[in-house]
């Protein structure tokens, strides 16, 4: 089995604070900010992992795993990071974030699959950046695929032909299942201990709660793993967007509190100030 996980680069959520607009309103500036592998998609890179093994951080996988990503060449910082995981090879397309929403990136990807001879796509539900939440879904229409978006939890049988997956849902959680090949996209908890079986790895071997870290051997064993580079044009991918940002600007400062002596006055308040009643 052959797994293509998409890759977006961020800058760290937790240094969104620094996050600063250009004067214009036309830009973000970026100056400043660490980047790192979207958290969603180490989630994925997990998941692909855990399908693949067989038995808990063995690092003996029963196929491929590609990860493949977007963006100028220092994102194959970012990609390594992937690979010392634990993944096979990456794949980088020479582009930038300004040029890309989420139907151009769906096009890329399924160029890559049908260039790969894919045979599953594991993706993270969306991008911390722009939480657009849209890519997987656009690329299993395009592939006609079937997709499972949300995913929690999943179980894959020993012959790795289907998928069964749990999905949180308002009200509770659904479970699909879907025959391969297919789009799959995972939420927060598809990294916990029991988020993922195989059948194959031993019912009682617990994985640790969230991605695994890379060790010293993965780091030095990634800088020799191979990164394959295009161009949009070497793909032949339609670069035409459907959507295009008009401006940025922050949200509006919050203002300070008050106190109300009666429920009268906070009823008065919510109505005619908050305007949520």
């Amino acid at each position: 089995m052959k797994i293509l996980v998409p890759m977006k680069r961020v800058a760290d959520p937790d240094n969104a604070n620094k996050v600063k607009i250009n004067a214009e309103g036309t830009a973000v500036s970026s100056e400043g900010l660490e980047w790192k592998p979207n958290p969603f998609d180490e989630y994925a890179v997990e998941t692909a992992l855990r399908i693949l093994e067989d038995n808990v951080g063995s690092g003996n996988l029963r196929g491929e795993i590609l990860v493949a990503s977007i963006g100028p060449n220092d994102v194959t910082q970012q990609v390594r990071q992937c690979l010392a995981m634990g993944a096979d090879r990456g794949i980088l397309v020479d582009g930038n974030d300004v040029d890309l929403d989420a139907t151009v990136v769906a096009r890329t990807l399924a160029k890559l699959v049908e260039k790969e001879s894919a045979d599953l796509v594991i993706m993270g539900k969306q991008a911390v950046d722009g939480d657009s939440n849209q890519t997987a879904q656009i690329l299993a229409e395009i592939l006609g695929w079937p997709q499972a978006t949300f995913a929690g939890k999943i179980e894959v049988p020993a012959d790795l032909s289907s998928a069964t997956v749990v999905r949180e849902v308002d009200g509770g959680a659904a479970t699909v299942s879907v025959t391969f090949p297919a789009v799959i996209s995972v939420d927060l908890r598809i990294v916990a201990p029991e988020g993922v079986k195989n059948n194959v790895t031993p019912a009682d071997k617990a994985y640790q709660d969230g991605p695994r870290y890379a060790a010293l051997r993965g780091i030095m064993k990634a800088k020799k793993k191979p990164i394959d580079t295009y161009s949009f044009a070497d793909l032949g991918v339609d670069t035409t967007r459907f959507v295009n940002t008009v401006s940025f600007s922050q949200p509006p400062a919050r203002t300070a509190g008050v106190i109300v002596e009666t429920v009268e006055q906070l009823v008065q308040k919510l109505k005619d100030e908050a305007k949520v009643l």
